[in-house]
């Protein structure tokens, strides 16, 4: 058994975490590290990076792009099953395993916000309070509490809400209706403001939890 045992696990739904089983059980018995799932997760993002990028020419790439993206969290959640079962929990595979999620929102976004499709400015702000969400969530942590992942834009329906976004831009182009009638914003840029103003309730709840455990403590 791994001495270290993280204090907080992130809530992963019991049908998702059932898709990794099979695959947690090879990778310990083939002696596959967590960290190099946790990379695979940093390349799956990539992918579906450069499909955003390269959607505005090619539509059928928006359906390619958000299933990169599931790819991402279904990479995130197996490295630290992998971890779990192996008995390779670590202080070191905390930060391999949250870092390439910080890299893996910057990279999505940026390749969304390039695709043609959208306002680039946007496009950066919503990585920028999807960044800002997942930092808040750490204060907790960091305070020598828990880490916060409550709130309704928490990293896996910031993706969910992405995929609707982009298969609904796909459906626009396939039936030739201008990107832009929903007002001068395009459905992506929609997307992408539902995203910010979720990141912002989420920071919200997850502040409001973490300032209550404080004055809980000093009680």
């Amino acid at each position: 058994m791994a001495e270290y045992q993280p204090a907080s696990h992130r809530p992963i739904a019991q049908m998702f975490r059932r898709t990794a089983g099979a695959a947690t059980n090879l990778c310990v018995r083939l002696g596959i590290p967590p960290d190099a799932i946790s990379y695979l997760s940093i390349l799956a993002a990539l992918i579906a990076s450069v499909c955003f990028w390269q959607s505005g020419r090619n539509p059928w790439l928006l359906i390619v792009g958000p299933l990169c993206c599931y790819l991402r969290l279904w990479f995130n959640m197996l490295d630290g099953m992998v971890a779990f079962a192996a008995g390779k929990t670590s202080l070191r595979g905390e930060i391999v395993n949250d870092l390439p999620d910080r890299i893996s929102d910057v990279i999505i976004f940026a390749g969304l916000a390039h695709s043609g499709l959208m306002n680039p400015v946007i496009g950066y702000w919503a990585a920028i309070f999807s960044l800002l969400t997942a930092y808040v969530g750490i204060f907790g942590q960091a305070i020598g509490g828990r880490r916060e992942f409550g709130g309704i834009m928490s990293k896996p329906w910031r993706m969910v809400t992405l995929s609707l976004g982009a298969w609904t831009t796909f459906v626009y182009q396939s039936r030739q209706i201008g990107l832009h009638d929903l007002g001068k914003l395009t459905i992506l840029d929609w997307t992408c403001l539902v995203i910010i103003a979720g990141c912002l309730q989420t920071m919200i709840v997850r502040l409001k939890r973490i300032m209550a455990a404080l004055q809980d403590r000093a009680r």
